[in-house]
This record gives structure tokens, C-alpha cells and sequence, in this order.
């Protein structure tokens, strides 16, 4: 049953996500990012459920402490008696910003939050909850120390992904990395960022409908559970190699504008180094997808039910999996 409280809460959260975004002034724009975050423990914390609720309590004291720091950081910058200091105070703003989207090496909190939640809050916390701390680096940017947090994000996300055998936490670790995608995008043109989350989103969106559909929540209930469903089970492996960046797919368009931008703009070394490390969480993303086309669990189980094909997921499995060749054809005319 759909509570009419969470609606409320939910507009509230994209009230606070505008107010942040067309803002004028920091304090504005923090008092945004303030009341984005009140509104969704709310829609986090759940009574039937304490892991909900100890997600929900990490997320907030993180959330609170890296908005303590931006506005400390704000108050010190309008100062402008601190002249010497300014690189200082730039540096924990864009920390803090930082802190609040999840990159590395401030992630500790992320993947732990998104282990306790249901998949629609973890679809929120990947996708809509990034977008406000984004524009805010905009409006601020530092190539050298982006440049750092872009290699941590994506060692980190290679390395910690690897060991995984939660599906909310090697969604997490592959947020990290995409998080250091959407940065580099962000340094040299805004559009090509917005073009990056826009795809990020749709396969996000994918992907957690057929894992939300399905109740799977653990590597090793993809074999058991999408033996029945041949059309879904195929859709689920696009999906991942698309998350991955592979040629045919959408996801492979804004990975190869960001690179060409990089490239264009003299960034060769980071951009070769982002590529190498990107291919170890594809090799985890093809290791989800192998185990769930070649092994076939055949015990019972009770829990499973004849699932009808939902045509939503379908169309929206099909634009998102075609839209690389659509975009092509399109652009081609011009």
C-alpha cells in the first residue's frame, strides 16, 4: 500500500533539489541540499524493517556533517578576509559536495546505506540524490584535485567492486565509478554531463525494475530466479554490459564523448588510465551476466510465482538497448 506521506515527502525532495539548482546564492543553495535530505529519511526508514532504519540514520549523520562543512566553508569564502586561505576553503567545499554524492574517497557511508535499503530508495540514492551536488561543483571547479578524486573513484570502485556478493553493493561500487565519469564529463562541457546522467539514469532505472520485479538481492539468487523468464534474463545481461560502456549499447555514447573531450582537451594520460580501470568492473559486470545465462538451478523453491511480463520494463529494456543505434541514425541527417 502506497502511503500518502511518502508522496508529500517525495515532492519535497525534488522541491529541494530545484531550489538547489536555481539558487543565486550558496546559502540558498544549501538550504536546498537541507531540505532534499529531510525529506528522504522518511522515505528511507521503515518500521517493519531495522536495517532500513540504520541506513537511515548513517545517511543522515554523513548528510549532516558534509552540509556542516559546506556551509562552514561558505560563511569562511564571504568572509574575503581569508585571501590566503581561499584554495583551502574551495577545497572542503568541493570536499564536502564530494561527501554528498558518494565519490571516493569519501564513500565510506555509500555502500553500506545502500545494503539497508529497498530498490527503489537505492534507485533514488544512485540517480536523482547525485544531481544537486553536481551542479554545485560546477560552479566550482578545481581540475587538479577533480582530477585526484576521478583516480580514487576508480580504483576504488574496481578493487572493492570485485569481492561483492550483494547486487545493492556492486551497484554501489559501479555508481563510484560513474561518479568519476560524470566528473571528468563535468570539467570540460556541462552538456556532455547532462547527456552521461541522463544514460546513467535510464540504465539504472532498468536494471533495478527487473531486480525489484524478481526480489533478488544477492548474487547467488540471479540463477534461481530468472530461470523462468527467458525475454527478462536476456534484457538483464544487455543491461549490464550497457552499464559497462560496450560499443552497441547506449551506455558505450557517453563514455566515447567524454573520452574524446578528454583527449581533445590534453587529458590523455587520466583518460587511459580511466579506460584500463573501468575494465574491472566490466569484468565483474560480464561474471553477473555469465553465471545468470549459463547456470540453471533446478530446487525448489516455494517463493516463486509465474511472473507476468510487465510491458513497461520491456519498451523501456528496448529504447534503452537500441537508443545508441536510434541517436546514430538520427545525428547521421544533420
Amino acid at each position: 500500500m502506497f502511503n500518502i506521506y511518502k508522496l508529500l515527502f517525495f515532492l519535497s525532495l525534488m522541491m529541494g533539489t530545484f531550489i538547489t539548482i536555481s539558487s543565486y546564492s550558496w546559502l540558498g543553495m544549501w538550504m536546498g541540499l537541507e531540505i532534499n535530505l529531510l525529506s528522504i529519511i522518511p522515505l528511507m526508514s521503515n518500521t517493519k524493517n531495522m536495517m532500513s532504519n540504520e541506513a537511515s540514520l548513517k545517511y543522515f549523520i554523513t548528510q549532516a556533517l558534509a552540509s556542516t562543512i559546506l556551509l562552514f566553508s561558505i560563511i569562511l569564502l564571504s568572509f574575503n578576509i581569508y585571501e590566503l586561505w581561499e584554495y583551502q576553503f574551495k577545497l572542503m567545499l568541493n570536499s564536502s559536495l564530494l561527501t554528498k554524492m558518494g565519490a571516493a574517497p569519501f564513500h565510506f557511508w555509500f555502500p553500506e546505506v545502500m545494503e539497508g535499503i529497498n530498490w527503489m530508495n537505492c534507485l533514488l540514492l544512485l540517480t536523482w540524490q547525485k544531481i544537486a551536488p553536481f551542479i554545485l561543483i560546477m560552479h566550482n571547479k578545481m581540475e587538479l584535485f577533480l582530477s585526484l578524486i576521478i583516480l580514487f573513484s576508480m580504483f576504488v570502485s574496481g578493487i572493492m567492486g570485485i569481492n561483492q556478493t550483494s547486487m545493492r553493493k556492486i551497484l554501489a561500487y559501479s555508481s563510484i565509478n560513474h561518479i568519476a565519469w560524470m566528473i571528468s564529463a563535468l570539467m570540460f562541457m556541462e552538456s556532455i554531463w547532462m547527456i552521461y546522467f541522463i544514460t546513467y539514469s535510464i540504465i539504472s532505472l532498468n536494471i533495478i525494475l527487473i531486480l525489484n520485479k524478481f526480489k533478488i538481492f544477492m548474487y547467488s539468487q540471479l540463477f534461481s530466479n530468472m530461470n523462468f523468464n527467458i525475454s527478462m534474463k536476456i534484457f538483464f545481461i544487455l543491461n549490464f554490459f550497457s552499464l559497462g560502456g560496450l560499443p552497441p549499447f547506449l551506455g558505450f555514447m557517453p563514455k566515447w564523448l567524454t573520452i574524446q573531450m578528454m583527449i581533445s582537451n590534453n587529458f590523455i594520460m587520466l583518460s587511459m588510465i580511466m579506460v584500463i580501470m573501468t575494465l574491472i568492473t566490466l569484468y565483474f559486470y560480464i561474471r553477473i551476466t555469465f553465471s545468470t545465462l549459463m547456470l540453471n538451478m533446478n530446487e525448489l523453491n516455494f517463493n516463486l510465482k509465474k511472473i507476468k511480463k510487465t510491458w513497461l520494463i520491456l519498451i523501456l529494456n528496448f529504447f534503452s538497448l537500441t537508443g545508441l543505434v536510434m541517436i546514430t541514425l538520427i545525428f547521421n541527417f544533420y
